[in-house]
């Protein structure tokens, strides 16, 4: 049976292909935070998180400081198969928070450690990662087994021709969904939508991202402008601090309303739904988790009657990209689906096997046992600004 010897923690700086600019933020690097987890019997695997502080209030030195306070006590001893590796990390106790700080803080420690340790038992035991959604009992309801998924792309706020060049080549390539990002200073937002319709075609699903860009009473004068444009979600309008605004904003709007920045964590769902401040959870791994709390979120929002998509943090590299895909081919009734840009965006790939999508957002099934990738321990020291090593006692 496996037991965990080792955690390396590393602050890797991901340098990105071109700046990615929306409402919230404009960046052309990561400083990304890479989990090793290594076995007694010299077996390993890998995690990854993006801590943003406008998301979850995580820094990559806050990060490390989760790390040092984390009673590693808790994955000591053998651990008897991926059943009791999903069992350990879905119960494991994280430090205490700072004061102020949200429920989701410490999230982007949690999803690292947990896809690490959940790789490398899953390695040992030869199966892919996808089985750990049979072995989470909430989400039995919703699980599947496909052979492939397809993504969606997004058009951030640029140059008019820009918008328009990258709305025909989607259109092009066969892509079904694309997200546009509004909310940028200086952005004429329905001239924007006029134009990417225009040249993506009647047939392309397009919604919107706000990313918390309007106030509360713009809301719907916002939505309407955009409605004649056929957008069939509009994510995170408000700042999280006025999320609870949207609760009575919500029943004025025929479109659907998606949470992202203010659900980041189970509380957050229990907040949304008691509330019903929305229509669509945005779960991503990094910002929610890790894998098992993604799970518990699409649990949560299917019993309460709401969609959800699987998203994904700017530039990931090909870690929580294999992630998400096994999340993605293992999870039932995803509205919409985000991430796998690795060429398109990640000026340093850290995995031997490339897993950017191909032709219409389509990328195949993972199935070798773990993440099914390789690490390429070249690229991983090439990023590589600082290393901790943290034995399991």
């Amino acid at each position: 049976m496996p037991r965990l010897l080792s955690l390396t923690a590393i602050h890797a700086r991901i340098p990105l292909k071109r700046d990615v600019k929306h409402a919230s933020h404009t960046r052309r690097e990561n400083d990304t935070l890479l989990v090793e987890a290594q076995l007694a019997d010299g077996g390993i695997g890998w995690g990854e998180a993006l801590p943003r502080p406008y998301v979850t209030g995580e820094t990559i030195e806050s990060c490390f400081e989760t790390l040092a306070a984390l009673d590693l006590k808790q994955f000591g001893g053998t651990i008897a198969g991926l059943s009791e590796a999903v069992h350990r990390c879905r119960d494991v106790r994280m430090p205490q928070r700072p004061h102020g700080q949200r429920d989701c803080f410490g999230n982007s420690v949690r999803c690292a450690v947990e896809l690490a340790v959940l790789d490398a038992v899953a390695r040992a035991e030869g199966v892919p990662l996808s089985r750990v959604t049979e072995l989470v009992p909430e989400a039995q309801a919703f699980r599947r087994s496909a052979s492939q998924v397809r993504y969606g792309v997004a058009v951030m706020s640029v140059k008019p021709w820009k918008e328009a060049a990258s709305a025909l080549a989607y259109r092009l390539y066969g892509f079904q969904q694309c997200k546009v990002k509004v909310g940028v200073t200086g952005q004429n937002e329905p001239a924007s939508l006029r134009r990417i319709r225009r040249w993506a075609g009647a047939h392309m699903d397009v919604r919107v991202d706000a990313n918390e860009a309007w106030r509360p009473d713009e809301v719907e004068a916002k939505v309407a402008a955009l409605q004649p444009f056929g957008i069939t979600s509009v994510e995170q309008p408000v700042p999280h601090s006025d999320v609870g605004s949207l609760a009575v904003i919500r029943p004025k709007l025929d479109v659907p309303l998606m949470l992202d920045e203010s659900l980041c964590s189970l509380g957050d769902a229990d907040r949304a739904i008691g509330d019903e401040r929305c229509d669509l959870f945005n779960i991503r791994l990094s910002k929610c988790g890790g894998f098992i709390n993604s799970l518990l979120l699409a649990a949560k929002a299917r019993d309460a009657g709401l969609g959800y998509q699987l998203g994904c943090m700017v530039g990931e590299t090909g870690i929580l990209s294999a992630a998400g895909r096994h999340f993605a081919c293992s999870v039932d009734g995803i509205r919409y689906l985000e991430g796998s840009f690795d060429r398109h965006l990640v000026a340093e790939r850290l995995t031997e096997q490339d897993l950017t999508f191909g032709r219409g957002g389509i990328a195949p099934a993972l199935a070798n046992p773990g993440l099914g990738i390789t690490i390429d321990p070249k690229a991983v020291e090439r990023v590589s600004v600082k290393r901790e090593l943290l034995s399991i006692p």
